[in-house]
């Protein structure tokens, strides 16, 4: 969509003033305790503390840190056990140059606010790890894929916190070679946590990521929270908080900029997820604020094989963002998109609001069934408020098959320029009230009252954090 530079400037203004608080108030994290000692949230609070410097660790930017995590994180593994009182890595101020390292349970890695973890642009770094089994193959490319920055598996109690210190991908070498098709595999993440339990990642700025930003896959009791995601609108794949065949995931208070979705709820690709058969569910996404002009604020897929339900997003704000909800899928991904609920968002310069593609043309291989065919069902929106809009809605169903139970409710659509016909849709099935401009006929069936909205409390809202000091260690 075109912008005029001063409607463009005004609405970045906009945005950078919602989050400007959100950001200040995390600025230097947690307010410290006093004599010499901070404190973090976690989970449960570690008895043991290194820093990355008594590990050989130089922060001058040029120097290769990788030996001195891996070495870090063996060291405080000792205490990984559920009698070991847990270990924390505190990462000082300075520029640390890594390739990528994994990280160990009952476990935090703790950036200073003036700390930047650089990902490495010697590709000897990245090594070579398999495709997950839900994908079969890498999403470049297929075959295996390059390891991401930070990573783990089968862990449980993990933290990644800090003062607001960066995680720094150094993502533009990884965006050329990737435009140029001079990539052998596919890229890695910034962080990716699989097969694991009770990760929070909070207070840390993430920047220029290879492709994903975060990314806990197969993983539960998930608690993304104050973090900043930043990456040029036009980087390819970088989406920003991407929870794939994850259950008991809370999203809360970020501030994302992106050349992709915002946020992304997957769970496998074609036959391959559908043989893991592993949902993402019981998902809660509120107080997001995000731009992204190619993309949309909270996708769910495409890669949706093994299910998709009960996903809440509420309090969301977007300025310059194609769409503000999209829902992709194709016939082969089988499984079911269901009970999706979304209200409360403030939207400016959009090209939709609503966005349902059911012929998405992506699949792993040419071994998909095509009897395959996704449900999609129960899909609430309420409470919206949308300015400089391009087209209200732009909603594709399955010929056969089309998404049915979907309600929107008191939504107000603002159009940049006068449409002849404001709504697209084919295949879908609903009911609406309170909505302007009118929407299509398939959606003109008579609501009384509030779209759905689940009013019981997931248990990862109940999931407790520890304020937990600590005194910083002599670098």
């Amino acid at each position: 969509m075109a912008l005029s530079p001063l409607h463009l400037i005004r609405s970045v203004c906009v945005l950078l003033l919602v989050a400007a608080s959100t950001v200040a108030a995390r600025r230097n994290g947690p307010p410290a305790s006093g004599g010499g000692q901070s404190v973090y949230l976690a989970p449960s609070c570690r008895e043991h503390t290194a820093s990355l410097t008594d590990f050989g660790g130089v922060g001058d930017g040029t120097t290769s840190n990788t030996k001195a995590f891996m070495s870090a994180v063996e060291h405080l593994s000792q205490y990984s056990g559920e009698s070991g009182g847990g270990g924390m890595l505190y990462v000082p101020a300075g520029k640390w140059l890594t390739g990528p390292f994994n990280l160990t349970s009952h476990f935090t890695l703790y950036l200073h606010s003036d700390a930047v973890i650089l990902g490495s642009t010697d590709m000897s770094e990245w090594h070579i790890i398999d495709p997950l089994p839900s994908y079969g193959r890498g999403r470049d490319k297929i075959g295996g894929r390059y390891a991401s920055l930070i990573g783990g598996s089968n862990l449980t109690d993990v933290v990644i916190t800090g003062a607001n210190g960066t995680i720094d991908g150094q993502g533009a070498m990884w965006w050329s070679k990737f435009h140029k098709n001079q990539l052998k595999y596919t890229r890695g993440y910034l962080i990716e946590v699989m097969h694991s339990d009770t990760v929070v990642i909070s207070n840390v700025t993430l920047v220029n990521s290879p492709a994903w930003n975060i990314h806990p896959v197969y993983s539960s009791n998930i608690v993304v929270q104050g973090v900043t995601i930043l990456a040029p609108t036009h980087s390819p794949n970088t989406d920003g908080i991407n929870p794939d065949s994850c259950s008991h995931v809370r999203i809360e208070d970020c501030y994302i900029v992106s050349g992709d979705d915002c946020v992304a709820i997957k769970s496998g690709w074609d036959e391959y997820g559908i043989a893991y058969g592993m949902p993402s569910e019981h998902i809660v996404v509120r107080r997001l604020t995000c731009v992204s002009p190619t993309s949309a604020v909270i996708a769910l897929g495409s890669e949706m094989s093994g299910g998709i339900s009960d996903v809440r997003a509420e309090d969301i704000t977007a300025v310059n963002t194609e769409s503000a909800v999209r829902i992709k899928t194709a016939v082969g991904r089988g499984a079911y998109v269901r009970d999706v609920f979304v209200r409360g968002m403030s939207l400016d310069t959009m090209k939709w609001v609503f966005r349902m593609t059911g012929n998405y043309k992506s699949h792993p291989d040419d071994k998909y069934d095509p009897n395959a065919v996704p449900v999609v069902e129960n899909i609430s929106y309420q409470d919206i408020v949308a300015t400089g809009v391009t087209i209200a809605a732009r909603l594709e169903g399955i010929q056969g098959a089309p998404f049915r139970g979907i309600c929107i409710s008191n939504v107000t659509a603002t159009l940049a320029k006068s449409r002849k016909y404001p709504w697209t849709c084919t295949d879908v099935e609903g009911v609406s009230a309170g909505v302007t401009p009118a929407p299509c006929q398939p959606l003109q069936g008579a609501h009384d009252g509030a779209c759905p909205f689940p009013t019981d409390t997931l248990p990862i809202d109940q999931l407790v954090l520890q304020q937990c000091a600590y005194s910083v260690p002599s670098s």
